[in-house]
């Protein structure tokens, strides 16, 4: 019978975790119909149906992580019976859990994934002596290689040696914290960016630019939109900005690949958005090539889906610059981790009142601060200060971004 297996819905994914069903066992399914919603590691993705029939089985309730290309439902012709009207080990697990049945439990050998066939040949391991943990009992890589290392000779001490290793002291009643397990954004969030900092020769630098003209620009263009769409925000005209600096600038829009660098065509701009399950971040591609009206539009619509976990893959790839903007939380300045493959990104901090000399005059000014972390092995500090000094220039004189 056809199976539903996990797919792989972004370029980072590893396992998904079934969030809710669309279909019950026993409905008539299409395909092309959507069955299930699935939580990646970057959104809320929908799942559609691979074949017409009838949804026979559903082997991963909804909460079970379940690693991609595992089975996670059972599509027939309706002729399985009652014996598949329950979700397969339903009411005997938590949410979040795998499904857990061993060959004593079924009577037969589980099934077990292709994968798993072949790393299990290729280590010598007895599929039929292996418990499998994937949805439906279903045998994974990670069974048999943990199978093999504990027929291993020496493998592990005796077992009082173990329960004298793993002793720790009895813990109290009412522990002083809770345990709140990871979104699988942040999962995949703490590697990548643990990876970014120490692979990464990160290089940082910091400018101060005057804003006030930039303030008064955006009112005036506000005043100009508002009866046709909605306000366009500084981080808008940043947006722009910057994107127009990558543009006189190609030499900061690359990436590092070993013995090559690859400087990207297209300028798309990846926007931090902090979300409820972790930090997403979606792109606007060809940002310098839109209008700031355009931009203003497409960051509000999709920071909104990010935050409520509707954003598409594509949506989410294929940024070559990253901006981080923090000044909506009163933050001035601070230096952001690098998202690979891409090799700089720009923290933006909040616009502050600061008293400035102006034709011998004392003036108070709208200063803002950016700081640009940069790789090292990709972008020089010199290549990194030019690039700041044209968006300061360009910012400081903001009717040149929309000239």
């Amino acid at each position: 019978m056809p199976e539903i297996v996990m797919p792989r819905l972004s370029d980072t994914m590893e396992d998904g975790v079934v969030a809710t069903w669309l279909k019950q066992v026993g409905d008539p399914v299409t395909r092309g119909e959507i069955v299930a919603e699935i939580e990646t590691d970057k959104a809320l993705m929908e799942l559609e149906a691979y074949e017409d029939g009838v949804l026979e089985q559903i082997l991963a309730e909804a909460g079970t992580r379940v690693p991609i290309g595992e089975p996670i439902a059972i599509v027939g012709d309706g002729s399985a019976g009652a014996a598949a009207a329950a979700p397969v080990g339903s009411g005997q697990r938590a949410a979040g859990d795998t499904v857990h049945i061993t060959p004593a439990d079924t009577g037969q050998r589980p099934k077990s994934s292709p994968v798993a066939r072949k790393v299990a040949r290729e280590l010598g391991v007895d599929l039929a002596a292996v418990a499998g943990t994937g949805p439906g009992g279903r045998i994974t890589r990670r069974d048999v290689e943990s199978a093999r290392e504990a027929a291993a000779p020496g493998a592990a001490p005796e077992p009082a040696v173990v329960e004298a290793l793993v002793s720790v002291p009895a813990e109290p009643e009412s522990a002083d914290y809770d345990e709140i397990p990871l979104t699988g954004i942040q999962r995949v969030s703490a590697t990548r960016l643990t990876e970014s900092k120490q692979q990464v020769p990160h290089i940082y630098l910091t400018t101060a630019i005057d804003v006030t003209d930039l303030f008064a620009f955006r009112v005036q263009i506000n005043d100009t939109l508002a009866a046709e769409s909605g306000k366009v925000s500084v981080n808008d005209l940043l947006i722009k900005a910057v994107a127009l600096t990558l543009r006189a600038n190609p030499a900061v829009n690359v990436s590092f690949a070993g013995d090559t660098l690859r400087q990207h065509r297209r300028i798309n701009l990846g926007i931090a958005v902090t979300t409820p399950a972790g930090l997403l971040v979606p792109v606007v591609h060809d940002a310098d090539r839109k209008s700031i009206s355009t931009i203003a539009a497409e960051t509000r619509d999709k920071a909104e889906r990010a935050r409520n976990r509707k954003l598409r893959t594509d949506e989410m790839t294929g940024g070559t610059f990253t901006i981080s903007n923090l000044g909506m939380f009163g933050i001035e300045s601070f230096s952001a981790v690098i998202n690979p493959p891409e090799s700089a990104i720009l923290a933006v901090g909040a616009a502050t009142d600061e008293l400035r000399l102006a034709g011998g005059q004392v003036v108070s000014r709208k200063v803002l601060r950016v700081t640009m972390s940069a790789d090292h092995r990709s972008i020089d500090g010199a290549g990194a200060a030019q690039f700041l000094g044209r968006l300061k220039e360009l910012v400081e004189h903001p009717l040149r971004i929309v000239t």
